[in-house]
């Protein structure tokens, strides 16, 4: 039996440039409309007991190569559990190699999220007491815009993520925040649905999730840099939330990422937005110190720059909405490599990780919710 490998399935993404016996050359496509790439997720079968080696060729062209040195591949051979392949990129060529003990087998840049385990996640919340389902518009591709509305309290909170539908880290992350939320035995949760109404968005960019994108939608547009003036034929996703946001008002906010080449959980604040306040500031302080508290797999001293005053990026969601709504607005951002705070040599930053670190977010919020 021969290897093989395909990519035509939910979130797929390779190109077969060439093969001889068991090394195969490979590329990542780029999302369409764009020069971004970055996400892959194939499929090898017909090659057990034998020794593979994939590279992707056009790693050193990606939209973050920086994101390459230290990075592990995932694989698995059931899809439940992603493990860490080995990997070495150097002359800007990723090179996976693994002895394979079966004759299916799948590799991605991080654990998969597909759009039937977003429907199914779906389904199962909205089918909860308490749980109010909307969708608030349709992508290009024709997708619907699932938004869960959670809770009876006065304060408006939102969290979404997958704007860019490569950071599949972040629907894992909103499956155990979800989890949390609508556990009726969870303290803490009663809490939060006592004072505030949540609006969940778990995928932002279907379109781009569904054809295995790594930042943007179906017309190439990267959704983070369309909040200042979101339009209906480029960026319906960002036009269709924000509009409800405007009905809703916002008072606290999650955007929830990942990283290509820091090797940390860290959190970037609204520094620099025109309409800054001095209570905003101290809120969003306070929780990402209470997040450190609470979660070892988060820290404070890595992360990215803050924008001098005036200089904040109105067109990034976070900004927008501080600067928009006077809300508290964080954008969290979890790691592809592994988290270098707390290593982990068979699984790296995971799935499993990610839906803790959305408990944790949420056990923090509701250490602060009655200051918001």
């Amino acid at each position: 039996m021969s290897a093989r490998i395909s990519a035509d399935f939910d979130a797929g993404n390779i190109r077969v440039l060439a093969s001889e016996g068991d090394r195969f050359d490979l590329e990542i496509v780029k999302d369409a409309g764009s020069d971004f790439y970055q996400w892959f997720s194939f499929r090898l079968t017909g090659a057990a007991g034998r020794n593979v080696e994939l590279r992707i060729v056009n790693a050193g062209g990606s939209a973050y190569p920086a994101g390459w040195p230290g990075y592990s591949a995932r694989v698995s051979d059931d899809r439940v559990y992603w493990r860490l392949a080995e990997t070495d990129y150097r002359d800007g060529v990723l090179t996976i190699r693994h002895a394979a003990q079966s004759d299916n087998l799948w590799f991605a840049y991080f654990a998969p999220y597909p759009m039937e385990r977003h429907h199914d996640l779906i389904a199962r919340t909205a089918a909860l007491p308490g749980v109010a389902y909307r969708s608030l518009g349709q992508t290009l591709d024709g997708q619907e815009m699932d938004c869960l509305t959670i809770g009876e309290g006065a304060k408006p909170v939102w969290l979404f993520a997958r704007q860019h539908p490569g950071e599949s880290m972040a629907e894992w992350w909103m499956e155990g925040a979800l989890a949390k939320l609508t556990d009726t035995h969870d303290p803490a949760a009663r809490v939060l649905r006592r004072e505030a109404t949540f609006h969940v968005v778990p995928n932002m960019n279907p379109d781009g999730s569904r054809r295995g994108h790594l930042r943007t939608n179906a017309a190439g547009v990267n959704l983070n840099r369309e909040w200042h003036d979101p339009k209906p034929e480029r960026s319906p996703e960002v036009l269709a939330v924000r509009n409800r946001m405007d009905e809703t008002g916002v008072a606290f906010a999650m955007d929830i990422h990942g990283d290509e080449a820091i090797p940390y959980v860290f959190v970037a604040g609204f520094e620099g937005i025109p309409n800054w306040t001095e209570r905003q500031g101290d809120l969003y302080r306070r929780y990402r110190e209470i997040l450190a508290r609470r979660s070892p797999d988060f820290q404070i001293e890595h992360g990215y720059g803050v924008a001098g005053p005036g200089a904040a990026n109105l067109t990034m969601s976070t900004n927008q909405l501080a600067n928009r709504f006077g809300a508290v607005s964080i954008t969290l951002e979890m790691p592809f490599k592994d988290n270098a705070s707390l290593p982990d040599a068979e699984f790296g930053w995971s799935a499993e990780r990610s839906m803790r670190m959305g408990a944790d977010c949420l056990g923090a919020l509701h250490e602060i919710i009655g200051e918001i």
